[in-house]
């Protein structure tokens, strides 16, 4: 089994169907050991609900990145959990605080932005951190998201938070190198996910992306990106970090139709 032995701190699980479920539910039968991360006030007893049909019996962990105090108590969490280390840490963050759309791209306030940078981008790096001490060598980072290279319709301070999370794992990459600890990205087609769900014209990007992709892409199967985001959490690629691997059924190499 690929992750025998593994032990996985991952955030981003709230409905059966998201992407971060179907890497549980792989990373589980791939023999990984699982500990879940939640917001307390926004979606932890969703998370917990879900957690036993994910195959994870342990407590979920109470962590709202947007909390300093959150973040501190991490470490000690883990450890309370009877870890005193962590192999891989899947970062499947992100958020869409209430806004006015109609206020367009550049009309958003930074109240609105900024939560949005926060949560996308800089909460990699606050995550890593926080459980830096448990990270050891051969250790894994993985995170997701939309390819940032060009504007999708809608998606607007998500782009750029993909854009900052794509320059937050280079960085990261580049000073736990040494450490043997290698940080990557999955630049996934789009999922039809929660947060998905909130973002204007996401079904006619699916639409659209299926159309273009050489291989076709089914924004409901999480397959795919649940495979190469296991990969990425074994011992099977020792020697890439800093990267974004592409699970989009090609869209990214070829232009449009």
């Amino acid at each position: 089994m690929l992750l025998a032995g593994k032990r996985l701190v991952v955030t981003g699980v709230l409905t059966e169907a998201s992407i971060a479920s179907a890497v549980v539910r792989l990373a589980r039968a791939q023999g990984a050991e699982v500990l879940l991360t939640s917001p307390l006030c926004r979606a932890w007893t969703v998370t917990s609900r879900v957690a036993p049909r994910l195959g994870v019996e342990t407590d979920v962990l109470e962590l709202d990145v947007m909390l300093p105090d959150d973040l501190t108590d991490l470490e000690q969490a883990v450890r309370d959990a009877g870890w005193d280390r962590v192999d891989g840490v899947l970062h499947a963050m992100g958020y869409l605080p209430a806004h006015d759309a109609d206020d367009g791209f550049a009309g958003q306030p930074w109240a609105v932005a900024g939560e949005v940078l926060q949560a996308g981008a800089w909460s990699l790096a606050a995550l890593v951190h926080a459980l830096r001490p448990l990270l050891l060598r051969g250790s894994s980072v993985v995170g997701f998201e939309l390819d940032p290279a060009r504007a999708w319709p809608g998606q607007d301070w998500q782009g750029v938070a993909a854009a900052g999370l794509e320059a937050t794992s280079r960085y990261l990459a580049r000073e736990l190198g040494p450490a043997g600890i290698r940080v990557n990205l999955l630049a996934c087609g789009p999922q039809r996910t929660l947060l998905a769900r909130a973002v204007p014209g996401y079904e006619q990007l699916a639409t659209d992306w299926d159309a273009r992709a050489p291989l076709g892409w089914d924004a409901t199967d999480r397959t795919a990106v649940a495979r190469a985001a296991v990969m990425l959490l074994s011992d099977w690629f020792p020697a890439t970090t800093g990267s974004v691997v592409h699970v989009d059924g090609g869209a990214h190499a070829v232009s449009g139709r």
